[in-house]
């Protein structure tokens, strides 16, 4: 007889095997929720009205979310951003830039991938981009392999932690934060591992200088300012789009969403700028749109709000729409702009199934006390919170060998963050404990992109790499990097400050001495006199 202790563990191992045969995710969690309800309203552990939440999640929490609808605009931003030639250009005077050294190259690669990661936001278009720009590059100049698939992959999966990943929204939503305190708390992990990663460079050209030469004299074609010029040209524009983004959310000017479509209609007018057929009529649009922006800026910041500054920024939005349209008059832009609704609407659709399957799966397990039980376990692990902490991310990081990091954060967190919350807040305090969990399994879960066997950031390597690259060396060159981000997420484990060290300190407030002063106000007197005839 199946007890309602044994529920739990039925239910998960059923997960894992039903994933193990090989069916799609979300209908996987779908499936193995619905036939448990049904299996428990049959062993009498609740009635069929239980199974009504299920729906009213759905419709409630799910399709009206509208945090989640930040994800098709960043994602849009992102799949415009990948093949618009920002990266070959950043690639290419970065290269030049750094060539002269040791590892150079890698540095390069390093810089550039943190700055695509704060703008594009998906892995796939960093690790493919790059390596089909650097790879043969870096081949060329006699780079090691295995440091070339490694750098470029581990760099790929920059953008996971950088702001505005997808992860850290969607982390926002399951862990119930705002998105700006989760991105506030990724950038100091953000680049504590850039750092980390050009120190590896940095030693492997003192110790083995054969594994990362210099660039040689003869193949550096640019040089002074010609060369700064370019590098400008490519920085300047992202680190306004990235204001524009991450600036205005974070300053309290727009959520989310506002963030992430004025992210997409960016992502537009970059691709557009970059493209060798834009006119010159858009390039003086262009700059008086510059110059309107900056004088409505400095309008908005010595004075309130006036008919200056409303024309200012009248004038910006008509060159932005100007620009737009003149995107949409190349033909190669167009098409551009047609790839980036199709794999905006099928990662969209992928997230929102995997978020229906996962609402059926974990109603059904609260209902039959999954809370309950994975929270006497958790919390009765030995060495309190740091052995709570450190089998939590050994879980995600094999849990990571077989699922994304969609998968884990809709199935596995809704179930562990009031645990955490718990757990975590007497160390950081209730307000930055979900904030530096959440962080903490960003940083662990982009290992899910660079293990075998199921590492994406090394397929997509595979892919387009030459066929004298052996898989062998896209396997054993990711090695060291997966060694690098568990350092990060050590550092992160045992420095909670590298999280928190950003965010706004919560208010030290006695309730005890909060006196409530209200003023008294004169009544002229009541008359209860015989009433008027």
């Amino acid at each position: 007889m199946i007890t309602l202790e044994m529920m739990p563990p039925l239910m998960f191992g059923g997960l894992i095997i039903a994933m193990l045969i090989g069916y799609p995710v979300a209908f996987t969690l779908a499936a193995v929720g619905l036939s448990f309800g049904f299996l428990s309203i049959y062993l009498g552990f609740f009635d069929l009205n239980f199974l009504q939440a299920i729906p009213g999640r759905i419709f409630g929490s799910v399709l009206s979310n509208e945090l989640l609808l930040a994800i098709p605009f960043f994602t849009f931003m992102g799949a415009i951003l990948e093949r618009c030639g920002l990266a070959e250009d950043m690639l290419d005077s970065m290269g030049q830039l750094f060539g002269p050294i040791r590892g150079g190259l890698g540095y390069s690669v390093i810089i550039v991938g943190f700055i695509l990661g704060a703008i594009t936001g998906t892995v796939a278009a960093q690790v493919i981009a790059m390596a089909l720009i650097s790879m043969p590059v870096m081949i060329r100049y006699g780079y090691n392999i295995r440091y070339i698939t490694g750098v470029l992959a581990a760099s790929g999966t920059i953008t996971q932690l950088v702001p505005p990943s997808l992860v850290l929204i969607v982390l926002a939503d399951q862990l119930g934060k705002s998105v700006g305190d989760m991105y506030l708390g990724a950038w100091g992990p953000s680049v504590f591992q850039i750092l980390l990663f050009a120190g590896y460079t940095f030693l492997l050209g003192i110790f083995k200088p054969s594994h990362v030469p210099a660039v040689p004299i003869e193949a550096r074609t640019l040089t002074g300012w010609a060369l700064w010029k370019k590098c400008l040209l490519g920085i300047i524009p992202s680190a306004v789009l990235i204001f524009v983004v991450l600036g205005t959310m974070m300053m309290g000017l727009a959520t989310p969403t506002e963030a992430g479509a004025m992210g997409a209609v960016g992502a537009i007018v970059l691709a557009a700028i970059h493209h060798k057929d834009f006119s010159a009529a858009g390039r003086k649009m262009l700059i008086i749109g510059v110059i309107a922006g900056g004088i409505g800026t400095i309008v908005a910041m010595l004075y309130s709000e006036n008919l200056i500054f409303r024309l200012a920024f009248a004038i910006t939005y008509l060159a932005v729409v100007w620009i737009c349209l003149e995107a949409v008059k190349i033909p190669d832009l167009r098409d551009l702009i047609k790839q980036g609704y199709e794999t905006t609407m099928r990662i969209t659709c992928m997230v929102t199934f995997i978020l229906i399957g996962s609402t059926c799966f974990s109603v059904v397990f609260l209902g039959v006390s999954g809370g309950t039980w994975l929270e006497h376990h958790l919390t009765s692990l030995p060495g309190g919170v740091w052995g709570f902490l450190i089998f939590i991310n050994l879980f995600i990081f094999f849990l990571a060998f077989f699922l994304d990091f969609f998968e884990i954060a809709f199935i596995i967190l809704p179930m562990i963050a009031p645990i955490a919350q718990k757990v975590l807040a007497p160390v950081v305090g209730p307000d930055a404990a979900l904030i530096w969990f959440g962080v903490m399994l960003c940083v662990n879960m982009q290992t899910s992109f660079l293990h075998p066997p199921f590492g994406f950031a090394l397929f997509y390597l595979r892919g387009v790499a030459p066929k004298e690259v052996k898989s062998s060396d896209i396997y054993w060159g990711a090695m060291p990097w997966i060694g690098l981000q568990a350092i990060m997420v050590a550092l992160v484990i045992a420095f909670p400050v590298v999280v928190t060290g950003l965010l706004d300190k919560p208010l030290d407030v006695d309730l005890n001495k909060v006196k409530i002063e209200v003023p008294q106000i004169e009544l002229p007197p009541l008359d209860f006199g015989q009433p008027k005839q």
